[in-house]
C-alpha cells in the first residue's frame, strides 16, 4: 500500500491497451516461427503457472486417445502435477477418462533434456534423429492404474515441422497489462499439427492397438486461468485424403476487462490455427478481434459459434453449431497464394445431441488447492464439453499443392473440438 502511495512511476494511461496479442505483432508473412529446441521443453516456473503438453491422436478405427501431463504451479505451494487421459470409441460408445496426480515428477531425466519427463506413473521420452523422415518424436509410457496402461509412439514428419507465431524468443506469446516487459501474465501456444502415432491401450489386461494421425500442443497459461479467458474454444480436424490433410483451431477470449484497443471494447478472441495439405504444412494462421469491431480483411483464424441454446446441466448457452474458419498466405514456395478452409460442425441441441463425449466438471477434476487459489467468484462452474464427429473440411488453394484446388475440394474427415465456459 505504501510504496502505492508514495511510488514515482508516471501513472497508466487508462486509455493505452492493456492486452498485447500474439496475432497482432506479425505480418501475415511472419506467422509462421519454426519451433526451437527450447520451445517445448518443460519450463516448470512459479508463481501462477499451469503448464500443458497434450498428444491427441485419433486412430484408423475412429477412436479418440489424448494424453496430457499438467504442471500446476500455485504461489508459494509446491507444483501440482496430473497425468489424464481421455479415450473413446464412437462407434462402441466406450467412454474412459483417467486423472491422476503423479509422484517423483522429474524433468529432465538423467541423460536426456527437458523436453523429456517422467514421474512413478509415466514416462515421455523425447528423440532427435535428424535428417530423416521423422526426425522428431516422443515414447509415452503410462500406468494409470490396474486397469489401464498406455502405450504410444508419435513420430513428427520432416514436411510438418512444429511451429508458434512468430518468429525468435517473443514468438507465440500474448501479454497482459499495460507492459509487456513487466505483464501482468501470458499465454503461449506451440504445436505439431500432425505426427504419425502407433501403440497400445491395454485395459484390464486386454491390448487393443492404435494407429493414426495426431497433433501435440505445450501450453502455459502464465497467469490464474480464471483471469486468462472466459471461454475456450478449440479444434482438431484429420483426414488421409490427398496423402494427409489436418486443420487445427486454439481459440480464447479475454475478459472484458483486457482491451488491444485502450479506449475501445474489451473480450479479444485471439485464435490460432494451422492446414496441413499433402503432409506438408501448407499455412499458419492468426487473427485478433474484438466483438462488435469490423472484421479485418486478410488472414482468417476464427471459431464461430451457431444457435446457441442454453443447457440446464451447466447453465451455460452451448452453441448446436460451430463455424470453422482459415485463411492465410502458403508456406510452400512452389505453391504462392492463399490456402483457405472452412468447417461446420453440428452438436445437435441439449436434448439430442450430436457427437457429445462428455461434459467435464472442470472444478471436479482439479486438486482443491488450486481451486482455493484460483478463487472463483461465487455462483462461476467451469464446464468444458467434448465433441467428436464426421465432418467435411471445405478447401480451397493453389493449383500447385494439389489438382483442383482453385475450385475448391471437399475433405471428408474427423473433428475432436471442445467448448470451454470459465465465467459467463
Amino acid at each position: 500500500m505504501f510504496s502505492s502511495i508514495f511510488s514515482t512511476s508516471p501513472p497508466v494511461d487508462p486509455n493505452a491497451p492493456n492486452f498485447h496479442p500474439v496475432a497482432t505483432k506479425f505480418a501475415a508473412s511472419e506467422l509462421f516461427g519454426e519451433l526451437e529446441p527450447k520451445d517445448t521443453e518443460w519450463l516448470c516456473a512459479g508463481g501462477f503457472v499451469t503448464e500443458t503438453q497434450t498428444f491427441y491422436t485419433i486412430g484408423e478405427d475412429g477412436t479418440l486417445l489424448w494424453c496430457q501431463v499438467i504442471h500446476s504451479a500455485v504461489g508459494v505451494w509446491y507444483p501440482t502435477i496430473q497425468f489424464t487421459c481421455k479415450i473413446f470409441n464412437p462407434k462402441t460408445g466406450e467412454s474412459i477418462w483417467k486423472s491422476i496426480n503423479v509422484s517423483n515428477f522429474v524433468t529432465p531425466p538423467p541423460n536426456l533434456d527437458k523436453r523429456s519427463s517422467k514421474a512413478d506413473e509415466f514416462s515421455i521420452t523425447y528423440k532427435s534423429a535428424p535428417g530423416t523422415d521423422f526426425p522428431e518424436s516422443y515414447t509415452i509410457r503410462a500406468n494409470l492404474g490396474v486397469d489401464l496402461q498406455i502405450s504410444l509412439d508419435v513420430s513428427r514428419p520432416a514436411t510438418i515441422p512444429g511451429y508458434k507465431i512468430g518468429k525468435g524468443p517473443e514468438g507465440g506469446y500474448s501479454y497482459f497489462g499495460h507492459d509487456v516487459k513487466k505483464a501482468d501474465g501470458y499465454v503461449i501456444h506451440r504445436f505439431w499439427p500432425r505426427f504419425k502415432a502407433s501403440g497400445h491401450i491395454i485395459k484390464n489386461g486386454k491390448a487393443d492397438t492404435i494407429s493414426g494421425p495426431g497433433m501435440f500442443v505445450h501450453a502455459i497459461q502464465g497467469m490464474r486461468p480464471n483471469l486468462v479467458a472466459s471461454s475456450w474454444n478449440f479444434a482438431y480436424f484429420q483426414s488421409e485424403q490427398l496423402g494427409g490433410v489436418s486443420a487445427i483451431q486454439m481459440e480464447f477470449k479475454t475478459l472484458d476487462t483486457y482491451k488491444k484497443n485502450g479506449a475501445g471494447p474489451g473480450g479479444v478472441i485471439v485464435n490460432i490455427g494451422s492446414l496441413v495439405v499433402g503432409n506438408k504444412l501448407a499455412s499458419v494462421t492468426a487473427e485478433a478481434r474484438t466483438p462488435g469491431e469490423p472484421l479485418a480483411a486478410g488472414v482468417v483464424s476464427r471459431a464461430t459459434p451457431l444457435h446457441p441454446v442454453h443447457d440446464p446441466d451447466t447453465s451455460y448457452n452451448k452453441p448446436s453449431e460451430i463455424l470453422f474458419e482459415w485463411k492465410g498466405p502458403s508456406l510452400l514456395p512452389e505453391a504462392p497464394g492463399d490456402v483457405s478452409a472452412k468447417l461446420e460442425v453440428d452438436l445437435g441441441d441439449v436434448a439430442n445431441p450430436k457427437g457429445l463425449i462428455e461434459k467435464v466438471d472442470i472444478l471436479a477434476e482439479i486438486p482443491y488447492v488450486i481451486k482455493m487459489a484460483v478463487n472463483y467468484v461465487a455462483g462461476t462452474k467451469p464446464y468444458m464439453y467434448q465433441w467428436i464427429n464426421p465432418a467435411t473440411l471445405e478447401l480451397t488453394g493453389p493449383e500447385a499443392l494439389t489438382p483442383e484446388l482453385s475450385s475448391g475440394v471437399k475433405i471428408e474427415g474427423t473433428i475432436y473440438n471442445e467448448a470451454t465456459f470459465i465465467s459467463a
